[in-house]
């Protein structure tokens, strides 16, 4: 959507709501009968689906997807109402109307009814405008509140500027400009809830959430262009339409700034037809984030934010790798073997790489067993036919060398099972394993980091814990694992002189039962364990977005690249508000942590922030960063700034609440005083990142810093403001 012009918003008033038109209300009731068809069929198959017998893993896999599947399309039906449907669409043609929905909906006779909005034919509701009208001759949007119609928008785009939308004899049918639908929704009170906007998504915007995958692409938009309403839609719409993101598997994963931005957005997605998409916050990722934090020395942060630091993971992990030097010998099969030092080099340099390091034992294990069958085979006596006698299957010999105590031990002691805490928590302990690993310290900044209480996990850690854990993998998992592997050692010895009673008294002609000492069927008869899975949000994912991007250091973009190892990433961000400073351009960034080939899109008009606002804020970002995008505000709140002291908090806070039985509000700068109504929230600039409210209070903001920092801080204070900004100071 072209940006409009300033006067023309600021003098355009809110069209009447509009009668329920006839060809609409037929369409709704249709809706509303597929709707309780549907549900009603999904129940109904997925009642049938849990009933049915599952013979082997196999079946029982496909039974559980087909259950998942039917469930999540159950759950997201069972959300909607007529209200599912945003506008239609007229195509100049004269071929029928579509109706675009949030969900795809066909009747019982398989017509469509709703074409989801995230379909190729659905792109023309979103993208077209009067100078690119993609073949529509008229558009209409609808406004709903609770399944109640409130309100549609006729949009013509004949050149006569008829009513081409409009149903014949329709009196009420209104040819209007394309900003009417958008600027209604602007003018609305705010929820502590992120508002649906998916029917006024601007032409700009779609473009992006619908652009493609293969490439890293970054986003970069000022406050209030909707970064985030782009980063939420192009979530659902990639996991719908992009093919090579569901053959790649993993799904998507959407990366916030903080908590209450994950609150913020939680309606989002499940309102765009979408469940599939994970959303989270870089502390999720981590255990430990339960119990960290915040860095109180900024050097220390600094230290831990550098890639050079999340590198001395590798060398930390190495020291534990290396290969023992003494002999072991086994007596297997009643002959004797020796796995010397070249053996344990040549196992050890066997583990494939990227092998995390508590997962690779049974390689090392495997690759010893190939030696040692090897050597088995060359010490066998051989019967007059040239046969091996008494020769031991592969997995005999592994079973014998798990047995050996003296052979566990010197794997053992050589590469342990290690836990990222302890890792780390070395790291910070013991200064001669620091300076191994990170030889670029000096002497005073390995001081700095040393700790009484090593494992007192602050944030600044978390990046290093998680680049350990996805080195060392979970030694609970492998733990587990090994105790599963010793009982079905045990079971293959029980069961081998019962398969030798069988074989025994096998009396058909083709000895069938002989096919039980196969190696392959004894393992079929033992069946498999159950299977353990790691964390959710280890990945990797398909696709990963990250909002409020500037704000990441290169240890932080170390975790989300280990999620997102094909770089299909949509990066969100301004570099105006990044707190920690943002020197240089996004591709600059981006290559110094590993991210190449990046296209960027820029967001320049502000759909949320008043210009009352914009016009005091932007002086305040520019002073510090004369590049920065401050983008062009479209609208007119018709309420100034004020200005004010301190001691004015609690009246300002009791007249607007008292005067606004609807909307949202935030502090910036001040605790709440005492019985202030709970629409109203304290936040600090960077917890209100993301956020919006109706009135926002900035208090004292020459106490948020200075320089560049400060500047950010108070930049973002002003812009969470979609109606009213008062600046409170003493100054």
């Amino acid at each position: 959507m072209p940006a409009p012009s300033r006067s023309a918003l600021s003098s355009a008033a809110l069209p009447p709501a509009a009668s329920a038109r006839s060809a609409d209300a037929a369409q709704f009731a249709r809706i509303d009968r597929a709707l309780a068809r549907t549900l009603a069929d999904l129940e109904d198959r997925t009642a049938r689906a849990l009933r049915s017998p599952a013979r082997d893993g196999q079946e029982r896999l496909e039974r559980d997807a087909e259950v998942h599947r039917l469930e999540s399309r159950r759950r997201l039906l069972s959300r909607a109402s007529r209200d599912v449907c945003l506008g239609r669409i007229v195509p100049a043609d004269g071929s029928a109307p579509r109706y675009i929905g949030r969900i795809g909906l066909s009747d019982e006779d398989g017509r469509p009814l709703l074409v989801d909005w995230r379909s190729p034919a659905a792109e023309p509701f979103f993208a077209a405008t009067r100078a690119r009208p993609l073949g529509l001759a008229a558009r209409r949007r609808y406004r709903w509140r609770d399944g109640e119609l409130l309100a549609s928008w006729d949009e013509s785009f004949l050149e006569d500027g008829s009513p081409g939308g409009a149903d014949p004899g329709d009196e009420e049918a209104a040819v209007l400009d394309e900003d009417s639908a958008f600027l209604a929704s602007l003018a609305e009170a705010r929820t502590p809830r992120m508002r649906d906007v998916l029917a006024t998504i601007a032409a700009d915007q779609d473009a992006i959430i619908r652009a493609d995958a293969r490439h890293p692409l970054v986003v970069d938009g000022g406050p209030g262009t909707g970064k985030t309403v782009v980063a939420l839609h192009r979530a659902a719409y990639l996991s719908y339409a992009d093919v090579r993101l569901r053959e790649r598997g993993g799904g998507i994963l959407v990366l916030g700034p903080h908590r209450p931005y994950l609150d913020y957005i939680a309606d989002v997605l499940p309102g765009l037809g979408e469940d599939e998409v994970r959303a989270a916050v870089l502390r999720d990722l981590v255990p430990e984030s339960a119990v960290a934090v915040p860095e109180p020395d900024p050097e220390v942060a600094a230290l831990k934010a550098d890639a050079r630091m999340v590198a001395a993971i590798e060398p930390a992990v190495a020291l534990y790798e290396e290969p023992p030097q003494e002999e072991v010998r086994l007596e297997i099969g009643g002959t004797e073997v020796v796995v010397d030092a070249a053996d344990w080099a040549d196992a050890f340099a066997a583990v494939e790489p990227g092998t995390p390091h508590n997962a690779a034992r049974p390689q090392i294990l495997e690759e010893l067993a190939e030696v040692v069958g090897a050597r088995l085979e060359d010490a066998a006596s051989y019967d007059a036919d040239g046969r091996a006698i008494d020769l031991l299957g592969s997995t005999q010999v592994l079973a014998a060398l798990r047995r050996s105590a003296e052979l566990t031990r010197a794997l053992h002691r050589a590469w342990p099972l290690l836990e990222a805490t302890d890792l780390v928590g070395d790291l910070w302990e013991v200064p001669a394993y620091l300076r191994r690993c990170a030889p670029w310290l000096t002497a005073a900044q390995r001081a700095s980091l040393r700790r009484p209480e090593p494992t007192a996990w602050t944030d600044a850690d978390l990046p290093l814990l998680d680049a350990a854990r996805h080195r060392l993998g979970d030694a609970r998992i492998e733990r587990g694992r090994a105790r599963r592997e010793a009982a079905r050692a045990t079971a293959r010895e029980q069961m081998a002189p019962v398969i030798d009673d069988l074989v025994a008294a096998d009396g058909t002609e083709m000895r069938q039962m002989s096919m039980l000492r196969g190696e392959d069927m004894a393992e079929a008869l033992l069946g498999e364990g159950p299977a353990v899975r790691e964390a959710d949000l280890s990945g990797p994912y398909a696709h990963v977005i990250v909002d409020e991007a500037q704000e990441l250091t290169d240890a932080q973009w170390a975790m989300v690249l280990r999620r997102c190892p094909s770089r299909s990433l949509t990066i969100v961000g301004d570099r105006a508000q990044a707190g920690g400073g943002f020197a240089g351009t996004w591709a600059e960034r981006l290559d110094r942590v590993g991210i190449g080939r990046v296209r960027q899109e820029v967001l320049r008009v502000n759909y949320r922030t008043p210009h009352e606002v914009m016009d005091v804020a932007a002086p305040v970002i520019r002073a510090a960063v004369p590049d920065a995008n401050v983008p062009l505000s479209i609208r007119e709140a018709g309420v100034p700034v004020r200005h004010g002291t301190p001691d004015e908090l609690a009246g300002i806070l009791a007249e607007w609440t008292g005067a606004h039985p609807a909307g949202t509000a935030c502090v910036i700068g001040a605790d709440l005083p005492a019985g202030t109504d709970p629409r109203v929230r304290a936040l600090s600039p960077l917890q209100a990142k993301g956020l919006e409210f109706d009135l926002v209070v900035l208090v004292e903001p020459e106490a948020l810093g200075e320089g560049r920092a400060g500047a950010s801080a108070r930049y973002v204070a002003m812009t969470r403001s979609t109606r009213e900004l008062v600046i409170l100071s003493r100054g």
